[in-house]
């Protein structure tokens, strides 16, 4: 009886949190789909059809997504990286990791306005590198606050063990410290790159809707009330997260645990 009601909760639990995706999938295979129709009128790939034929940009706004997102990833880790190891064996520690929150003190929108003045001034306001260049804003910081617990002291040991074997700086990173945190290294980069690639407020006001990233057309489909290729952007939306979820547990978890 304990078993079979367990198995009832897990099934009620899966159907709660798997309904939203499977909606969405269902909706984007649909047209003409009204209340009070319990089913569609339509199923079918005529949608994803549209969008492979490239009438509705959103290939070409998942692409753009997908170069902004791993730019940002690799370069905000590996600069908080880097940036992390000094800030956390500077003696004024705890004052640069306080500054280090600062830019989460603003919601993107309106950090993103504060920017803008700037970016404008700098001709990049509306370009894909303004837009690379904020969303680094936000994931930077970020990175260095992930990689602070890793500078121990025993990490300082490390160090200061190639140090006496007159190890290279670049052997002490290649050899050392990369090794160690490889797996940090990664669960950094796959959060930063989920940061970049669900990030709106701030790509929307600074690409001025000249840089349309797949975010930002899933809002301007359920502004314009078209809920069928909204369904199909947010799956397209969800399918990087899904992959690297299914790595980072695969690869990355296992290993740690």
């Amino acid at each position: 009886m304990r078993r079979s009601s367990n198995s009832i909760v897990m099934i009620a639990y899966a159907i709660w949190v798997l309904f939203p995706f499977l909606y969405l999938l269902v909706l984007s295979l649909s047209a003409d789909w009204r209340f009070p129709s319990i089913l569609p009128n339509y199923i079918g790939l005529k949608n994803w059809a549209a969008v492979l034929g490239g009438e509705t940009g959103l290939v070409k706004s998942f692409f753009l997504s997908l170069f902004i997102s791993l730019l940002v990833a690799l370069s905000s880790t590996l600069c908080g990286f880097l940036l992390s190891r000094i800030v956390n064996y500077n003696k004024k520690k705890n004052l640069w990791t306080i500054i280090s929150y600062f830019p989460y003190v603003l919601a993107p929108v309106v950090f993103g306005a504060c920017l803008s003045y700037y970016f404008l001034r700098l001709g990049i306001l509306g370009t894909t590198f303004g837009v690379i260049l904020a969303q680094f804003f936000i994931a930077f910081p970020y990175a260095m606050i992930f990689f602070s617990p890793f500078w121990t002291e025993k990490t300082k040991d490390y160090e200061n063990l190639v140090a006496t074997l007159r190890g290279s700086l670049v052997q002490k990173f290649t050899k050392v410290l990369f090794p160690l945190s490889k797996n940090l290294i990664l669960i950094c980069f796959f959060q930063t790159f989920l940061i970049s690639w669900f990030e709106f407020g701030l790509s929307s006001i600074i690409g001025v809707g000249k840089v349309q990233t797949l975010t930002i057309q899933v809002f301007l489909f359920i502004k314009e009330s078209n809920f069928y290729y909204g369904a199909m952007s947010c799956c397209l939306l969800m399918l990087p997260p899904v992959i690297f979820i299914y790595v980072n547990k695969r690869y990355v978890f296992n290993k740690i645990l």
